[in-house]
């Protein structure tokens, strides 16, 4: 399999952008974003799909640990 084009990547990327605007809008409700979440796998490589989906979730933990602060779980080891 060769690497995406640009216009490729570019179609991607738009399509990425797509669903997680309407995750966003949605609270995260996956089935509202159904047709946008099809676009999104059916534009980019199934690799691409696997790495921004972990983004999307570690750019939100960051995003809530920022607002709220960390909090150890109850019992964790003090370190």
């Amino acid at each position: 399999m060769s690497a995406p084009n640009s216009q490729e990547r570019r179609a991607c990327w738009s399509a990425r952008d797509e669903y997680w605007k309407c995750l966003d809008c949605s609270q995260n409700d996956v089935t509202t974003c159904e047709k946008y979440k099809k676009e999104f796998e059916m534009n980019c490589p199934a690799q691409w799909v696997k790495y921004f989906n972990k983004r999307r979730d570690f750019l939100k933990y960051k995003e809530k640990i920022e607002k709220e602060g960390y909090v150890p779980a109850e019992g964790a080891p003090k370190l």
